[in-house]
């Protein structure tokens, strides 16, 4: 709950940013040792990378309007305010155009697509896990109201001037769920990685847990997005999350299947 990690004046370094610039230096760094293990192309998988942070950035702030499209049809000006640059955005819309972004470059270079991307799994996971400590210490993507023991009370009134976050009352640690989460991810993935797995395997079984976690902390993350149905418009898109990464995970058993030695 520090959101100026230096501050002079009126001019400080965001703890937000910092965090998220280790963030994705620790997964680039995750990345290319994979890529090397599993015999992609370093360089293209770095240059890689960097599109897809950019396409994360753009598509999490994309799908953030539109989820809120509704507040930001009557306050435009709040679309390039210091506290909307300085929020996160929705991660799953950055993740879906970080998608098609890498289909688009795997493609073009010729690379094997879900190889890739299992070299990548382990290091999104990694980068997003600090990049949400980042949320944490800036204040934003805070949770309901919480009466259990590891409730957080933010105190900085910078924090509630910035992102309209509630001081002085408990609130569910959503940003410290959803790091934890993806550490979690991050260490099973990696753990995993060491054995020999078909192509799609590791960003499958991302996709599963990812949008299983997603979907449960979404019940305790505070903002007014409409229901869809039963569930609101994130929890829809965890759930298509979910069907993509079941369908890889079973694509890469059923290739272990076919490839296997018949037993004797």
């Amino acid at each position: 709950m520090h959101p100026k990690l230096i501050s002079i004046g009126s001019f400080y370094i965001p703890t937000y940013g910092v965090l998220v610039a280790l963030g994705f230096l620790a997964g680039l760094w995750m990345t290319m040792r994979l890529a090397r293990r599993t015999g992609v192309n370093p360089e293209r998988a770095m240059r890689l990378a960097i599109y897809c942070a950019i396409a994360g950035v753009v598509g999490a702030k994309l799908l953030s309007f539109v989820l809120d499209f509704g507040y930001y049809s009557l306050h435009p000006s709040e679309m390039f305010s210091l506290s909307t640059l300085q929020a996160g955005g929705v991660f799953s819309g950055g993740l879906i155009l970080a998608v098609f972004v890498a289909w688009y470059y795997t493609h073009k270079h010729k690379m094997r697509g879900l190889k890739t991307a299992d070299a990548f799994a382990p290091g999104v996971a990694l980068g997003h896990a600090i990049g949400r400590l980042g949320c944490f210490s800036a204040g934003c993507c805070f949770g309901v109201l919480c009466d259990k023991p590891w409730a957080v009370t933010f105190t900085n009134p910078f924090v509630h001037r910035m992102f309209d976050t509630p001081i002085y009352v408990p609130l569910h640690p959503t940003q410290l769920y959803e790091a934890f989460a993806e550490a979690v991810i991050f260490v099973v993935l990696l753990l995993q990685f060491r054995k020999a797995h078909k192509p799609g395997w590791a960003i499958g079984w991302y996709l599963v847990l990812y949008s299983v976690a997603r979907f449960w902390i979404e019940l305790y993350w505070a903002h007014e997005q409409a229901l869809i149905g039963p569930f609101s418009a994130t929890q829809w898109i965890a759930l298509a999350m979910l069907g993509a990464g079941i369908w890889l995970v079973a694509r890469a058993r059923g290739e272990d299947r076919v490839t296997a030695p018949a037993a004797r």
